[in-house]
This record gives structure tokens, sequence and C-alpha cells, in this order.
């Protein structure tokens, strides 16, 4: 297992061979000494903080992806306190953090440490080339600076399949991945869950206190169904959307529950199934049909390729939920929310119905490449829309979508392929991320989160999930079992 912390020494060896980071550490220090002046001891302690994390990462890349998937689960809107130019968000100086240290690694160590692409490589850049076509022709030619920014962080986020790749070599690696994101998800889910029970002036202050990092300070802080306040509150975390929030715990749950399921989870059990039901139930109370939905479908997935046994725990935790809501007292209004929702019947639905119709007309004069990442070129016609397939269509045009959709095609058959090759331990890793995405695919009929340039810890999340179903096909088949691994008795979960 690679070194994750750095030792003192090391940090001594790597200053003397770097005399510029050494410099930029004296002016950081700098900075926060002045920082604690101008704006107090508050933003000094957190100056320190952030500088001794961002100097772990810069020499750990297992440490880079933590950090990457804790921000897109935990906190994806953070931003700097402070604006230089722009105002960088914290995602977006981790995954450059994370870029800059495989690569730096890759050319320092060429000998040992192999460029990895995979076939979806050059097909995924293709595919970028397409979008950056699309942004400068919908814009003529220039862009504005708002979507520069948002479209540069969506590449980015997009970017994160190639340091996933180059990131997870080794099976502990792997392992280690997989458990950062299971449990960042549901340190999420747990901080919605928490926001939930408290009384709404409380939750209120908490979620505007964090306005000085970047998110709202008035307007829809809490959310409700319908806009309502009166209505029934949607759990929404740190993540200012319940719908966002809702497909991000689609996604993450369903490799929670493939290691339920699996011989050698990469958790203990008993932690697992506290985390997916906390995971769960947050998904639930926020009330987005289309994150339940999709977790429904992986999770059939799931049964249906290889863990049969899942059938009985969806109906068990089915059940379960319903007597949740009983007890909330939400039962009936939930139930509501889900038929008329599956009926087209109340104002949200009626409103994607109107997206719908919008988004098809915008492709049928725009079908090649679309109208870019900008506002609508006509007066009539208005972009945006909640499906993930029709905003690639209005954006990227069909030869975009049909260039994502033969992607995505072309993962799921290279990942199957390579699973009689592998051993259960790997087969339960590549099964969950083909089910994550399969959730996000679902959740995607009617969102668009996942391909949305102001969304980018969404398309990260995405994206990154896809690498790692790669870089877990292509670690070692032959490794020592790691003292402490969990193991459950032969037989006991999978079939």
């Amino acid at each position: 297992m690679q070194q994750t912390l750095p030792s003192a020494t090391r940090i001594r060896d790597t200053l003397v061979r770097s005399p510029g980071l050494a410099a930029a550490l004296a002016l950081a220090i700098g900075g926060i000494v002045g920082a604690a002046t101008a704006f107090g001891p508050l933003y000094a302690v957190a100056g320190l903080l952030g500088l001794a994390v961002g100097y772990v990462m810069l020499v750990s890349v297992e440490a880079g992806l933590i950090a990457v998937f804790a921000i897109a689960t935990l906190i994806p809107f953070g931003t700097l306190p402070f604006k230089a130019i722009i105002t960088p968000n914290f995602l977006t100086l981790a995954l450059l953090g994370l870029s800059v240290v495989w690569v730096l690694r890759l050319l320092a160590r060429s000998d040992s440490y192999e460029l990895r692409i995979s076939p979806l490589g050059l097909p995924l850049l293709g595919f970028l080339g397409l979008t950056l076509f699309s942004l400068v022709l919908g814009a003529g030619g220039l862009p504005d600076t708002q979507t520069l920014h948002n479209y540069a962080k969506f590449v980015l986020g997009v970017l994160l399949f190639f340091s996933v790749l180059n990131t997870v070599r080794s099976r502990e690696q792997a392992r280690l991945a997989m458990r950062a994101l299971i449990i960042c998800g549901g340190i999420a889910a747990g901080t919605a869950l928490i926001l939930y029970v408290l009384n709404d002036t409380l939750a209120l202050n908490l979620l505007v206190a964090l306005s000085r990092i970047g998110y709202p300070s008035a307007g829809r802080v809490l959310r409700y169904v319908e806009d309502d306040p009166d209505g029934l509150e949607r759990a929404i975390g740190l993540s200012v959307d319940p719908n966002s929030f809702g497909g991000m715990l689609a996604l993450v749950s369903v490799l929670g529950a493939a290691q339920l399921m699996a011989r050698r989870p990469v958790l203990p059990r008993g932690l697992l199934t506290c985390i997916v039901g906390l995971m769960g139930l947050a998904l639930l109370l926020t009330f987005s049909r289309a994150a339940l939905f999709g977790l429904i479908i992986a999770a059939a997935y799931l049964a249906t390729v290889r863990y049969r046994r899942l059938w009985w725990v969806m109906i068990a935790a089915g059940t379960l939920g319903g007597l949740v809501l009983f007890g909330l007292g939400i039962a009936d209004d939930f139930t509501e929310r889900v038929v008329s929702g599956v009926q087209f019947e109340d104002q949200a639905q009626q409103m994607r119905l109107a997206e719908y119709q919008n988004a098809v007309a915008i492709i049928e004069r725009y079908p090649a490449f679309g109208i870019g990442f900008g506002q609508a070129p006509d007066i009539d016609l208005t972009a945006g829309v909640s499906s993930i397939y029709l905003a690639i269509g209005q954006r990227v045009g069909l030869v975009g979508l049909g260039a994502f959709l033969a992607l995505l095609a072309a993962w799921f058959v290279i990942t199957l392929r390579r699973l009689p090759g592998l051993d259960d331990e790997r087969i339960s890793w590549v099964l969950g991320c083909q089910a994550a995405i399969v959730a996000a695919l679902a959740v995607g009929l009617a969102d668009h989160y996942f391909f949305n340039i102001e969304f980018s810890h969404m398309v990260a999340l995405f994206w990154g999930t896809i690498g790692l179903g790669v870089a877990i096909s292509d670690v070692p088949a032959a490794e020592p079992l790691p003292q402490g691994a969990w193991i459950v008795a032969e037989g006991a979960v999978s079939e």
C-alpha cells in the first residue's frame, strides 16, 4: 500500500528539492497572517486548515481523490471566502490539484508509472471536443465569462475519469476509493437528516451562515414541495437543490447496496447497513421522484445480474421506508406526490412537459450541434430542460447525444466483458459502479444534473464512477488478503 500521509522527512525533502514550493508556502503563510489581521482569527484557522489539506493533496493522489469525493458529496458549492478575479470553488481546486499530482508523478516516474487512457479515453476527449465546438458555435465565437467559467468546471468534472484511472492502480487503492465514496455519501445523508429534524428557523440560520463560502443567503434556502412553506419540507443537506441531492444519494446508495451483497464488503456489514439506511431515508425525504425511480431501477439491475437476494432486501427496505413515512405522518402526502408525478398531474410535472416540448423544438431547429451552453438563440425558445438526454440534444445536438450514448454503451460492454476474469471482490465493485451509472441514467430521464455546467460536482461523480469501474477491472488479480479485511461466511449473501 502506498503511503498516504507524508512523514516529516518526506515533507522536508520535498521542500528542499522544490524551492518554488517552499516560496509558495511562505507566501501562503504570509497571506494567512494578513487574513488574520484583516478578517479575524476564524479565517486564519480556516486558512491553516486549508493549507494543510492542500499540501497533503499535493503529495498524495489518494488524499486528493478522497478530497474530491468528500467535496462533491458534502459541500459541493463551497468556494473560497474571497475573490481573486474569479472565485474558485473547493471542488475546482481539488480537481486541479489531483490532476496536477498524477501528471507530475507520471512525468517524474515515466519508467514505472505509465499513462492510462483506456479504450474510452480518446472517444471521451472527442465528446469533450464536440461540447467545446457547440459552446463556441452557439455563442457566435465568444461565450460570456460566466458560461466559460461554468464550462471549465464541467470539463474538469469530466476529466476526473482520467484522474481516477491514473490514481486507482492497486486493489487497496480501489478499496480506499470505494470506502471514501460510500462513507462521504453516508455523512452527507446524516447531515441532511439533522437539518431536516431541526426547526426551520435554526436550520435556515445554519445554512445561511454558509453564505461566506458561496452558499445562498436569501431566497429558496430551505426547500419545500411545490415551494409551499406550509407543505412538506425536502431534505437538501448542503447541496442547495433537493433533486440533485437525491440523484447523488441514488448513485452512492447503489454502491453501498452492492457491497451489502458482496462476500467481502469494503466496510463492516453493520456499518454499511447503517450508511445505506441513512442514504435511503434521506433520499425518500428529498421527495425526488426521479431519484427514487433511479434507485429502484439500479437495485433491480443488481438483483437481476447477480444478487438475487437483493429482491428481498428491496421489499424489506420498502416496507421499512413506508413505516418511517407513516411514523413521520407524511405517508399519504408522499404517496400522493408519487402518484401525481406518474400521472403528470402536478405543477412540477406540467412544467417538465413544457420543457420537453421546448427542448424538442430546439433540437428540430438545431439538430446537428445544438445551441451550446448559453441562452437559446431564438426569442420564442428557452434553454434548459429536466432530462439529461434532451439537455445533451439541445446543447450539443444529436451528434453529441449519439456520442454520449455510444460512450456509455462501450463502457458497459467493456466492463461486462471483463467480469468473467475478475474475482468476487472486484466483481462486486464493478457491478456497483455499473448499477450506480444505471441509477444516474434512470434519474436522467427526468433530471439534468449529471450534464449541467452549473452542477460540476454531479458531472464529476458521474464520470469519476465510470473511471472507477474501468480502473477496478484493471487492478492486479492476485494480491494477498490485507490484514483486517472484512470477510463473511461463504454463501451468506451472494448467489
